[in-house]
């Protein structure tokens, strides 16, 4: 399935963008890629970021086994606006090795994330039933993975994932930070995706 919009200046964005997503369902799961094509006049900037929320079976995340391979961590303020980057060494946010999510509340920002040799980093769900896993893979376009464990949302709570692909981290129109600066006629595309483990 491949969607299409074509975003037109506005109040706080006056770019013209072509947006165009394309969603393959095949047997080795989920790819979605998306490409953004500045179709305006002038340079503009751009980030992207999906909202997957993920569930391995299990009646709360409190027993998922979390492998998230990412060195640093960016907490929030109450607004939600990102907070200073710490390493993640001895926090309670280090997944790099697989283990229980277990209390732990998530709503942060992930980066400085090990990629395999073909670029790709994978974040792995683990359930107790054999089968039950999969993987969240992002290509070298995302350097950030927002996890939420939904503890304020009465509809989510604790119940699924959140495991955000991001090309720049929140906030990042005011900052800078991550953007990517699309000339007039270019274009960048980025892809991620599911799989089962």
């Amino acid at each position: 399935v491949v969607l299409g919009l074509l975003l037109r200046p506005q109040p706080g964005y006056p770019f013209t963008l072509e947006l165009r997503i394309k969603y393959a369902l095949a047997m080795d799961g989920l790819t979605v890629r998306t490409t953004a094509t500045n179709v305006g006049e002038s340079a503009c900037p751009y980030g992207s970021g999906f909202h997957p929320y993920l569930t391995v079976g299990t009646e709360t995340v409190d027993s998922v086994i979390l492998h998230l391979p990412a060195g640093t961590v960016v907490g929030a303020d109450e607004r939600g606006l990102p907070l200073a980057a710490a390493p993640v060494e001895g926090t309670e946010y280090d997944f790099r090795r697989p283990r229980p999510i277990g209390s732990t509340r998530l709503d942060h920002a992930f980066t400085d994330l090990v990629r395999e040799e073909d670029g790709i980093a994978r974040v792995a769900l683990g359930g107790r039933l054999p089968g039950s896993g999969l993987d969240l893979w992002v290509d070298e376009a995302h350097d950030y993975l927002q996890v939420f464990s939904g503890d304020p949302l009465p509809d989510v709570n604790r119940r699924s994932l959140a495991v955000e692909p991001m090309t720049c981290p929140a906030n990042a129109f005011r900052t800078g930070e991550g953007l990517i600066r699309l000339e007039p006629g270019t274009s960048f595309t980025s892809a991620w995706g599911i799989s089962p483990s």
